[in-house]
């Protein structure tokens, strides 16, 4: 079964979430992430039908810590959580959950190949013939 496109409310809730988590990143509000030497960027917040949960997505530089962060991250929960109900006038705040955004993965690999030498020989041959005609 498709899964249903989020509501205009849910893409402005989790748009709000994802604001004001980075914030608290790039500010250094978070005590958890202290000692990893990386650059976090929150990608998406994905918010149930219900409002009740967010599954917040994030990158690390070049992927370094990926691991280290995701606990950091997921330990600080409850510190954004808190943060997302006094900056916001949602009547239930979302149980808030981290998770590695594997879309950079994907489109990495579909890049590469693009780039492999038989697909490239292939669409040189299909831009001949077209030529041709």
């Amino acid at each position: 079964m498709a899964e249903k496109e989020p509501s205009q409310r849910q893409l402005r809730v989790g748009q709000e979430i994802k604001k004001i988590i980075a914030g608290e990143i790039e500010r250094g509000e978070v005590r958890n992430l202290e000692n990893i030497d990386t650059i976090v960027t929150v990608t998406e917040a994905k918010v149930s039908p219900d409002l009740k949960y967010c599954h917040v997505y994030f990158m690390t530089l070049n992927g370094a810590y990926l691991n280290e962060v995701l606990e950091g991250l997921n330990l600080a929960a409850n510190h954004f959580r808190k943060q997302v109900g006094r900056l916001t006038s949602l009547r239930y705040v979302p149980e808030i959950s981290f998770r590695v955004d594997e879309s950079f993965a994907a489109v990495d690999q579909i890049e590469r190949l693009l780039r492999h030498p038989k697909v490239a020989q292939d669409l040189n041959e299909k831009e001949e013939e077209k030529a041709s005609l």
